[in-house]
């Protein structure tokens, strides 16, 4: 008989160390049952292998509704269903023209621009700052904003909206709905013809909604990063000797950048799919209808998959199987090869610039996702 174990969202051990209990959970068996008092439950797949293969199942349909739930005028509603609410041929018909901007090729070719940015904002840290305030929010939603073309002067407004969603404030992401949407218009009808990433989406065939829906979507989804860098920084203060390691050889920041996803990504469970038939899930059924989604936090330190997961390890070898913090399959993360570049600009230039610095980090007990509303960072000048 395959043991299920419950797993309570709202047990204080799971929000402090999600990594042990979600740990426990695997090593019982390959599902289990998150449970949060009140919100029924969703089963969780714990394995690397299983949950590989159930984030590539047919079977299971994302259909998304988050945005669809968000109490908003009637005419912004249509630009509310995204690319991350789709299945099949709709998804891959959008996910096909969005592509061609976001190629690993194309972001080494941006990474020049990202480092005069990453550069602008480190030049303002100086002493005590907080560095998600001050260097982690802005950088993402400042690098997206310079590649879809939206100028300096409205900015500030973007990195609002970025803000809303970074810190999970959903109500005034909310309230933010329809200027969000009216900006991201406003970029399309503004734009000039070029060889910027908004030109690969205007040049790919999507009607002036689907346009709409792409950019405002791109530009708030892109906030990996943030949250990365955070808990990254955090890492490597707690783990000086794996500093010490990449300071002595910066040629580690992209195996750096792939470790510290795996170890201490900010995205804790996946997305849920829902069952489009009765199934079975490493022995366990699953009922038609049922939300299943992939419990990251225990996946990437699978022993099964990984040489002594639970270390924090740069030289780990690459011939190791690739982590899972940008999902797989379908729904692989679009930004993905954008985001390890700009993490990885941002720590080796941190360090280069900061020669020592020390972090008192803040955590925010969230059951989906390892993140800090706060990291204080004190370097020298």
């Amino acid at each position: 008989m395959i043991d299920v174990p419950d797993i309570d969202l709202s047990d204080p051990e799971v929000l402090t160390d999600p990594f042990t209990a979600y740990g426990r959970a695997r090593e019982r068996g390959p599902v289990a049952r998150l449970v949060t008092p009140g919100f029924g439950s969703m089963w969780a797949v714990t394995r690397y292998d299983d949950a590989k293969a159930m984030l590539t199942d047919p079977r299971l349909h994302l259909t998304d509704q988050t945005y669809l739930r968000l109490d908003v005028p009637e005419h912004c509603r249509k630009y509310l269903r995204t690319m991350q609410g789709m299945d099949g041929a709709e998804h891959a018909r959008l996910r096909r023209l969005a592509s061609p901007a976001f190629t690993a090729r194309r972001a080494e070719r941006l990474r020049p621009r990202i480092a005069r940015i990453v550069d602008a904002l480190l030049e303002k840290l100086t002493g005590e700052v907080d560095l998600l305030t001050e260097f982690a929010r802005p950088l993402p939603i400042d690098v997206i904003c310079e590649l879809v073309g939206i100028p300096n002067s409205d900015r500030g407004a973007w990195r609002e909206y970025g803000l809303a969603i970074a810190t999970g404030n959903g109500a005034t992401f909310t309230k933010a709905v329809p200027a969000i949407i009216r900006d991201a218009a406003a970029v399309i009808e503004r734009h000039q013809p070029g060889t910027d990433l908004l030109a690969d989406l205007i040049g790919g065939q999507a009607d002036a909604d689907e346009l709409i829906t792409l950019v405002w979507h791109l530009v708030l989804a892109g906030q990996v990063p943030t949250h990365l860098i955070g808990n990254a920084l955090d890492a490597l203060a707690r783990h000086p000797d794996q500093l010490a390691a990449l300071r002595a050889d910066e040629s580690l920041l992209p195996r750096t950048v792939e470790e510290l996803t795996r170890w201490c990504g900010p995205q804790l469970l996946s997305l849920p799919r829902f069952a489009q038939q009765d199934l079975e899930i490493g022995g366990v059924p699953i009922a038609k209808g049922e939300p299943v989604l992939a419990a990251l936090a225990c996946a990437n330190r699978d022993p099964r998959v990984f040489t002594d997961p639970e270390r924090l390890d740069l030289r780990r070898p690459t011939s190791e199987p690739a982590h899972l913090g940008y999902a797989h399959g379908p729904h692989y993360c679009l930004g993905a090869a954008l985001a390890r570049v700009q993490v990885q600009v941002a720590l080796g230039a941190f360090l280069r610039r900061f020669g020592t610095f020390t972090v008192a980090a803040h955590r925010v007990p969230d059951p989906g996702a390892w993140r800090f509303d706060a990291v204080t960072v004190t370097v020298d000048d």
